[in-house]
């Protein structure tokens, strides 16, 4: 690729998804500063970022003001990943709102003073709550349930605030449900993928509350790091997308697949209780439209890579 000879930079670079939208930037030529306190990282994920040529890591943390203006001297754009996970907000709303609202007000601020020209942003598909019909397009109205989907939403706000005010230029991008190998194991959302990985590995069957009857639109974090790269490359502005596969997976589903994908001679157990049935699956018309963008990874070849990695280091048999 050619060299833009500019600087963008992450918050929260060395995360999972940071982590990945890093390489594809890299890939674009852009130079990548990353801004990032260590609290979520894979410390070997974040030491081989470091030794890569035109990446540059800064240890600090969104929630201090200085810190972000710090690392946003000299940077043309800004892709802003850092946040706390949805479960922790809701066990601790000051500290989600702390770094999901006040930190990203924080970034969006100096941004905005020094002249950054671009901003794409990590928004949630968690804005939309429980979805009144499917699938959900970005036009449908939020109805966030947990403080880390209020700040999320409120952060879409915050940049058409600060871009009224300033020639700042931006896209906000809704993920749906990221998956991919190295995934954390508190992701809310995904973490059914690990645990059910492990209870395979185990020789134990996969246990599904109530019917499995929740479903979810499972998006690769290779794709999902490519809609960062071609967002931050578009001249498409004041917009925001959704970022999934337009295919919802229910957890009974997903139990067959992983089944399939270890080739276990087991079958899911249900254990009758209250569920609250919860649906995911995204409309992504309006970011193939602007971005050319759509899914290439499939839900079994992706599984397959996560499968792939846990045996390559060691945590599935």
């Amino acid at each position: 690729m050619k060299k833009h000879d500019s600087t963008v930079l992450v918050t929260g670079g060395l995360g999972y998804i940071g982590s990945h939208v890093t390489h594809d930037l890299l890939a674009r030529g852009w130079r990548v500063r990353i801004l990032d306190n260590y609290y979520r990282c894979d410390r070997a994920v974040a030491a081989s970022l470091a030794k890569l040529d035109d990446v540059e890591v800064i240890e600090g943390d969104v929630r201090y003001a200085n810190a972000v203006e710090s690392a946003m001297q000299g940077v043309e754009a800004v892709v802003h990943l850092a946040a706390v996970c949805i479960n922790k907000s809701v066990s601790d709303p000051t500290e989600s709102l702390d770094v999901n609202l006040l930190g990203t007000q924080n970034v969006f601020d100096s941004a905005a003073r020094n002249s950054v020209h671009r901003i794409v942003y990590s928004s949630s598909a968690s804005v939309y709550g429980n979805p009144t019909s499917l699938p959900m397009r970005e036009t449908d109205k939020p109805a966030p349930i947990t403080p880390y989907c209020t700040a999320k939403l409120a952060g879409e706000h915050l940049l058409s605030f600060y871009a009224e005010r300033s020639k700042l230029s931006w896209l906000a991008l809704r993920f749906f449900n990221v998956y991919g190998p190295g995934q954390p194991t508190d992701a809310y959302y995904t973490s059914v993928v690990l645990t059910f990985l492990r209870r395979l590995a185990a020789g134990d069957a996969p246990i599904i509350d109530g019917r499995g009857e929740q479903s979810m639109d499972f998006v690769h974090v290779t794709d999902v790091a490519r809609s960062v790269g071609m967002a931050l490359d578009s001249t498409a502005t004041g917009e925001v997308l959704n970022v999934g596969t337009g295919t919802q997976t229910t957890v009974a589903q997903l139990a067959d697949q992983l089944i399939k994908a270890v080739g276990a001679d087991v079958q899911p157990v249900f254990r009758p209780r209250e569920v609250l049935v919860t649906q995911r699956e995204a409309s992504i018309e309006r970011i193939r439209e602007l971005l050319g963008w759509e899914p290439t990874i499939g839900l079994e070849e992706g599984l397959a890579s996560v499968v792939h990695h846990l045996k390559t280091t060691g945590e599935l048999g």
